[in-house]
């Protein structure tokens, strides 16, 4: 009786596992922004200490469309994400569309090193202790990416490391009316 119970919760538990990858596109967390509580919403403004110094501001307060990076040094995935995002944002310019990236929860001597290495040329905050990233965008994790358009209102959500390709047709998408 034992055996066909053991049996039987393994059929049902592979069962729900191919459920959920048939559901999910077989992707382990959502990454197409239509789950996240945030869209819609109007995200209040804020200041940090830029990385390198000086003050980064929310870019959408002056009228700009926004993409929002957020990352930290000690990320695994954000290791693989950040070089490719860094040389397409060398080599395409988002214009008008504000970049900014949000290194959180890390060291600032860490943090400037993993700029440095892949060649960020974007301007990054400084959120050491997670006050934007967990706070204003209850973000638990990194790496994410927001879009904003000029008023201040999130149109999308990418979780995990963004693909160049999302990258981009976020991007697009703020530039459009």
């Amino acid at each position: 009786m034992m055996f066909v119970s053991l049996g039987l919760g393994t059929v049902v538990a592979i069962a729900l596992i191919a459920v959920v990858s048939v559901l999910t596109g077989g992707k382990a967390t959502p990454n197409n922004g239509t789950t996240s509580a945030l869209v819609g919403t109007h995200v209040k403004s804020f200041s940090l200490g830029g990385l390198n110094g000086g003050t980064q501001s929310a870019p959408w307060t002056s009228g700009r469309a926004s993409v929002l990076i957020f990352f930290a040094s000690w990320c695994g995935p954000c290791k693989s994400e950040m070089p490719k995002v860094a040389a397409y944002l060398r080599t395409h310019d988002p214009s008008p569309v504000a970049v900014l990236g949000i290194d959180a929860n890390d060291a600032r001597g860490a943090a400037r090193a993993f700029v440095s290495k892949d060649g960020v040329t974007f301007p990054v905050a400084f959120d050491a202790n997670g006050i934007v990233t967990s706070g204003v965008f209850s973000f638990l994790t990194v790496p994410e990416s927001v879009f904003i358009n000029a008023k201040g209102v999130v149109t999308r959500v990418y979780f995990g490391a963004i693909p160049v390709k999302e990258l981009s047709q976020g991007i697009k998408s703020l530039k459009s009316p």
